[in-house]
């Protein structure tokens, strides 16, 4: 059974985090991207548990795709694929399906969608959690 490697849950993370929303604290209709202010540091204990939890069910779950899944330029497939699931579950517009891979792409947007969407808020302790 494959788990997902660090490269992947740290790419998984900061989608997460620029994909983001935080409302302003002063009550205002201000928001900006959680990336702006926080970073992996910052996310609850128990919110990482839960991520973790996520990418390694999902890198089981597409083993045998992910091992065909192709890294781009700069950046490693463990990477690319951490990153493309976290778009593709929460329906960013962009993800597995949008990489030119048909029906691996495809494959792999189904596996991801199984999943749900899933939100990264603040918290009143200043932490990261996610729903």
């Amino acid at each position: 059974m494959r788990s997902a490697s660090r490269a992947f849950v740290l790419a998984y993370i900061e989608a997460a985090l620029w994909t983001s929303i935080v409302d302003s604290s002063d009550g205002s209709d201000d928001t900006s991207l959680l990336d702006a202010g926080y970073g992996g540091d910052d996310i609850a204990p128990e919110a990482l548990e839960s991520i973790k939890r996520d990418c390694d069910a999902f890198c089981q779950a597409a083993e045998a795709d992910l091992a065909l899944y192709p890294g781009r330029a700069q950046w490693s497939a463990d990477e690319c694929a951490g990153n493309d699931f976290w778009l593709t579950r929460n329906g960013h517009g962009v993800g597995f399906w949008d990489r030119g891979l048909g029906d691996l792409g495809e494959r792999l947007s189904k596996a991801a969608k199984r999943f749900g969407e899933s939100d990264m808020y603040l918290g009143d302790d200043g932490k990261v959690y996610v729903s």
